[in-house]
């Protein structure tokens, strides 16, 4: 296990002891996981990432939250981002379906070959139309169950 980890985090594992052990595998273990979302949902957002900064998750959010997701630099750093991840978690909305921020992270995390899950953020999101992109995708019901559920699958999809 020893052999596996960082220069930095055999440090902290010879200095913790098996403490510092457990904490070296629990960070190689996390899961980087890109949201996407309408900028409209954006506490909607905040109150996610919260959920991944308990200290017991094994996973951390990534997003590109900006106003106008349109130009060339935007595209090109958030596809960056969308690349260092293991997964999208999309948000879903009643603001989801006009959200060409979202609808172009969601091209890209498939041209990337990244698993992704769709989670309704609300009841209220159920009666609104989805865009063309999550069309044929399971919508899951926002719970910790089934966030850890998709994060399981990214781990076990990489042994």
């Amino acid at each position: 296990m020893l052999a596996q980890l960082s220069p930095a985090l055999k440090l902290l594992a010879l200095a913790g002891g098996a403490a510092g052990l457990y904490k070296g595998a629990e960070y190689l273990m996390s899961k980087r996981i890109f949201i996407s979302f309408a900028v409209e949902d954006k506490n909607i957002r905040t109150m996610l990432s919260g959920q991944s900064r308990h200290e017991k998750t094994p996973f951390e959010f990534v997003d590109m939250s900006v106003k106008k997701p349109w130009d060339r630099a935007w595209k090109t750093e958030c596809r960056k981002r969308i690349k260092r991840c293991h997964g999208m978690i999309v948000l879903v909305t009643k603001n989801t379906r006009n959200a060409e921020g979202v609808h172009w992270e969601i091209k890209c995390a498939r041209e990337e070959g990244l698993p992704i899950m769709a989670m309704f953020a609300n009841n209220d999101a159920k009666k609104y139309a989805l865009p063309k992109e999550l069309k044929g995708m399971r919508i899951h019901n926002w719970s910790w169950a089934n966030i850890n559920k998709f994060v399981d699958k990214l781990r076990k999809k990489e042994k």
